[in-house]
C-alpha cells in the first residue's frame, strides 16, 4: 500500500505544473519576438505621424524618432509601444495574449497592446477619424488601438520602448482595461481566483507536485522578465515575485471590486429604440410572413413535412418560425417565409445597430475558416479579381489576403457595413445591393466569386446562382459554403441545432441538390469539403439557445422593458450557472470538430465549381 501511494501521481497538480511550464516557456518566446527600439540608433522625422499617449505617459524626441524609423523601415502604419518599465502583472497578462508574426499582428487578429502609447500614420488617423487632442486613459487607448488596427489590418505592430516613462499603475482601472480589449473581466477574475484556489489546494494536498506547481507560479515573473537581457524590466519585479500569490490575489480582488454591476434597467441607447419597435409590434407579427406555400421551392413536390419549429432564439423577438422538409429532394426551407418587412424587422440590430460590436467580434475570431476557404482554390488556379457576395463587414476579404496577397478583393452586400469595409481597405470596391440586380453591371469583372453562408439567407437561391453564372467568364470559379441539413446532429439536437439559425435562414440545401443546380447552370464541381468546413458551434449553441429561450433579455427594445427583482435574480443565476455548461460544451465542440475532420462529416460543406465554356463542348 505504501508503494502504491508513492507511485500515485496527483494528476490535477501535474496538469497545473504542465500548464504553468508551457505558459512560462510561451511567454519567454513571445517576449523574445518583440522588437526593441534603439533611441540612440536610427531616427526619422516625425512629420506625418502622431503619437497618442495615455495620461501621465511621456515620450522624448529620441523615442518618437526611433519609433517612426522602425515603423517606416518595416512598413507599419500603427505601432503600439510597450514601456520597458511596464508593471510585472500587466506584462505577464499581455504576453499571455500577444500573438505576433514578424513582430506584427495578423490581418484578422485583434491587436493587444499596453494601453500606454500608440504611433499612428496620418493617413490611418484621417481615415479612422481619430482625434489626437483627446486626453485618454489606458482603457480608452486600448479601444483606440483596436479601432485604428481595422484601418491598418496588416500594418499594425508592437515594439518595446525602453525610454517611455509611465506613471505607477492604477489597479482600479484593470476591469475597464480588460473590457476595452473585448475580454470579460468578470469571467477572467473568476477564473483567476479559481486558479489560485486550485494552486493552494494542490500545495497543501499534493505533496511535491503541488509544491512544484506553486513554486513555479511564485517565480514566474522572475523567470519570464528577470533575465539580464530582458527588454522589459518592471520596477516592481522584485516585489511582484516575492509576494506573487498575495499580489495576484490582491489584484484579482481589486479588479472584482471595480466590476460594473448589471444595470437595473435598459441602457439609454436601447431605450431610444423602444418606441419604434412598439409601434411596429402593435400591428402584430402576421404581416411579417407570407402565405404558406404548398410545394417545395426547389423541386415543386407537394410531399412536405414539418422538420422543426422554434421562436427567435437569438434576439427573442416575437414570432414563431417553421422549417419544412421536402420528401422528394430533401430541401429544408422556412414555410411560411418572411416577407420583406419581416426580413427588415428580424435582421435589424443583429449585424448592425445594437449588435454591431458583438457581430464584428464573432466574425473577427474566424480567421482559420477564412484561410481555409481561400486556400481551397490553390490547386486550381490563381485568382486575379475576387468578388465576395454577402461579405458583411468584409472579414473574409481581409483574412484571405494572407493567402492571396496580389488578388483584388471586392465585396457585395445589402448592409451599409460594406461601405465601412471599403473605407478600412478590407475590400477595394464595395457594391451595395442585391446580387441579381447588380449582376449585369459586374459581368466578366471577376474570375472568382464566393458565397460563404450566404445562399441560405436569400429568398431565391436559383436567382443568386443565375447571377453568378452571368458574371463569371468561362473558367471562372465559384466557391460556396452552406450549413448541411443532413448533419446527424441536426436531427439529434432538433430546434437547438444552431445552424437552423431562425429566423434568418430561408433555405438549407442538401449537397446533391446544389450540385445539380450548378450543373444546370454550366458549372463543373471541382472539389467539395465537409469535415474541413465544420464550424465548432453545435454544443455551445445548445447552451446559448437554451439560456436565451429560458431567460431572454427583458430590456431589449422589443421586450417588456422591465423586470421584477426576482426575475433579475433568476436571470442572473441562470446565466451564472450556464458558465460551466459553456465550458463543457466548448470541450465537446472541440472533440466534435476533430471527429468531423477525420470522418469528413460536419455541420457544413464547401463546394468549388468552375464555369464551363458555352457552346458545343460546354453546357
Amino acid at each position: 500500500m505504501t508503494q502504491s501511494r508513492t507511485r500515485r501521481v496527483p494528476w490535477a497538480a501535474a496538469a497545473l505544473l504542465a500548464g504553468l511550464t508551457a505558459g512560462t516557456v510561451r511567454a519567454r518566446r513571445r517576449l523574445a519576438a518583440i522588437p526593441v527600439l534603439d533611441p540612440a540608433g536610427d531616427r526619422a522625422p516625425t512629420d506625418g505621424w502622431h503619437l497618442i499617449t495615455a495620461r501621465g505617459v511621456e515620450a522624448d524626441e529620441a523615442t518618437v524618432g526611433a519609433a517612426v524609423a522602425y515603423a517606416e523601415r518595416t512598413g507599419l502604419k500603427v505601432l503600439d509601444l510597450l514601456p520597458g518599465s511596464l508593471d510585472a502583472e500587466r506584462a505577464l497578462s499581455l504576453l499571455r495574449l500577444l500573438d505576433l508574426g514578424d513582430a506584427r499582428f495578423a490581418r484578422t487578429t485583434q491587436a493587444r497592446g499596453a494601453g500606454q502609447a500608440v504611433l499612428i500614420a496620418e493617413d490611418v488617423r484621417s481615415r479612422a477619424d481619430v482625434d489626437t487632442g483627446r486626453d485618454l486613459d489606458t482603457a480608452e487607448l486600448h479601444v483606440l488601438l483596436g479601432r485604428v488596427k481595422e484601418y491598418a489590418a496588416g500594418e499594425t505592430g508592437v515594439a518595446i520602448a525602453p525610454g517611455l516613462a509611465v506613471p505607477s499603475p492604477e489597479l482600479t482601472l484593470r476591469a475597464g482595461e480588460l473590457r476595452a480589449q473585448g475580454l470579460p473581466p468578470g469571467v477572467l477574475t473568476a477564473a483567476h481566483l479559481a486558479g489560485l484556489a486550485l494552486l493552494a489546494r494542490a500545495a497543501v494536498k499534493d505533496g511535491r507536485w503541488g509544491a512544484a506547481a506553486l513554486a513555479l507560479y511564485w517565480l514566474q515573473p522572475a523567470l519570464v522578465l528577470g533575465a539580464a537581457s530582458s527588454p522589459l524590466r518592471p520596477a516592481d519585479l522584485p516585489r511582484a515575485t516575492a509576494a506573487r500569490p498575495l499580489h495576484s490575489l490582491n489584484a484579482a480582488l481589486r479588479t472584482a471590486a471595480t466590476l460594473r454591476p448589471a444595470p437595473a434597467g435598459p441602457w439609454p441607447e436601447v431605450e431610444a429604440l423602444r418606441p419604434g419597435y412598439e409601434a411596429e409590434l402593435k400591428a402584430g407579427t402576421e404581416r411579417f410572413f407570407e402565405p404558406r406555400r404548398p410545394d417545395c421551392p426547389w423541386c415543386g413536390s407537394t410531399d412536405l413535412s414539418l422538420r422543426t419549429r422554434m421562436p427567435d432564439q437569438f434576439q427573442a423577438k416575437p414570432g414563431r418560425f417553421c422549417l419544412e422538409q421536402c420528401g422528394g429532394c430533401g430541401h429544408v426551407f422556412q414555410n411560411p417565409r418572411l416577407s420583406l418587412d419581416g426580413l427588415d424587422f428580424y435582421y435589424r440590430d443583429f449585424y448592425d445597430g445594437l449588435s454591431v460590436s458583438s457581430a464584428s467580434a464573432v466574425f473577427g475570431r474566424m480567421n482559420r475558416s477564412y484561410l481555409a476557404r481561400a486556400a481551397m482554390l490553390k490547386p486550381f488556379g490563381t485568382p486575379a479579381a475576387w468578388l465576395d457576395v454577402g461579405t458583411g463587414h468584409g472579414h473574409f476579404c481581409n483574412g484571405a489576403r494572407e493567402v492571396w496577397p496580389d488578388t483584388r478583393f471586392d465585396g457585395l452586400d445589402m448592409a451599409a457595413a460594406v461601405r465601412d469595409a471599403e473605407a478600412r481597405g478590407w475590400v477595394e470596391a464595395a457594391h451595395r445591393g442585391q446580387f441579381p440586380e447588380l449582376a449585369a453591371t459586374l459581368v466578366h469583372r471577376y474570375d472568382t466569386i464566393s458565397m460563404f453562408h450566404y445562399l441560405e439567407h436569400t429568398r431565391d437561391p436559383f436567382a443568386e446562382l443565375d447571377a453568378a453564372a452571368e458574371v463569371l467568364p468561362a473558367g471562372g470559379h465559384l466557391l460556396i459554403e452552406l450549413p448541411d441539413p443532413e448533419s446527424r446532429l441536426a436531427r439529434l439536437l432538433g430546434s437547438y441545432w444552431l445552424p437552423w439559425f431562425q429566423p434568418q435562414h430561408q433555405h438549407l440545401m442538401p449537397i446533391a441538390n446544389l450540385k445539380q443546380a450548378l450543373a444546370e447552370r454550366g458549372f463543373t464541381v471541382l472539389a467539395e469539403e465537409h469535415g474541413a468546413a465544420h464550424q465548432a458551434c453545435d454544443f455551445v449553441g445548445v447552451v446559448l439557445l437554451a439560456a436565451n429561450r429560458i431567460a431572454p433579455n427583458p430590456y431589449a427594445p422589443w421586450g417588456p422593458g422591465s423586470a421584477t427583482l426576482a426575475q433579475r435574480v433568476a436571470r442572473k443565476g441562470l446565466w451564472t450557472a450556464a458558465l460551466p455548461c459553456f465550458a463543457a460544451a466548448a470541450g465537446l465542440d472541440r472533440v466534435r470538430a476533430a471527429a468531423a475532420r477525420v470522418t469528413d462529416g460536419g455541420n457544413a460543406y464547401r463546394l468549388l465549381a468552375r464555369r464551363t465554356p458555352a457552346g458545343p463542348e460546354g453546357v
